[in-house]
């Protein structure tokens, strides 16, 4: 099986690591960003996120440790390089659950090497819902997060996928029929290019 990279992307709030939480363990590797915002109630380090300065951040833009990195909302957020060997030393799919705008930069690197899911709320209305009812943040922060949702929202034409996520079970269901089709196309399915190659034997 060939390991795939999977980039999944889309505003705050959609519902993303509820539905990432649904995959089974033995088949992907998630990959855990860098960020400069203090942890949520319940968050852990080297978990959710690796927790770090800014300082210490920057440090790692300079050595080029980063496959992508950006400022949002006064934090700042990167994945680093070596999530990709953690990911395929254990034979697993990588998933890059990054912002928007990281996930459109990744795409002209990677190309397709990378398959691009961008997960959509069914309606502004539900996702204002669902960032008001985290009770995480301020009022004022929800609105900030809310107007960068319909921004970022413009940029799902440029992912290969897009999942409405009206019910968990049924993105879920989604997010691994495309895996499968993925793992099928020609240049991925290992078993039908050796096929190929041995028409020529």
């Amino acid at each position: 099986m060939e390991n795939l990279i999977i980039v999944v992307s889309g505003p705050s709030g959609v519902g993303k690591s509820s539905l990432l939480k649904k995959l089974p363990l033995e088949d992907f590797y998630f990959s855990i960003s860098h960020t400069t915002r203090s942890p949520r109630p319940g968050e852990i380090d080297g978990k959710d996120y690796y927790f770090i300065d800014e300082k210490t951040f920057l440090e790692m833009i300079e050595r080029n440790e980063f496959l992508e990195w950006v400022k949002v909302h006064q934090a700042y957020y990167g994945t680093a390089k070596s999530e990709i060997y953690k990911a395929f030393s254990q034979k697993k799919h990588l998933i890059l659950d990054i912002e928007v705008i990281g996930a459109t930069r990744l795409k002209s690197q990677f190309g397709n090497k990378a398959i691009f899911i961008f997960i959509s709320p069914p309606s502004l209305e539900e996702l204002k819902k669902r960032l008001e009812n985290r009770g995480t943040e301020t009022k004022d922060k929800v609105e900030q997060r809310f107007r960068r949702a319909k921004e970022e929202l413009r940029f799902a034409s440029w992912f290969d996928y897009v999942i409405v996520n009206r019910d968990l079970e049924e993105a879920c269901q989604t997010f691994k029929a495309i895996i499968k089709a993925e793992l099928n196309r020609p240049f991925r399915n290992i078993s039908f290019k050796k096929f190929i190659n041995n028409l020529d034997v």
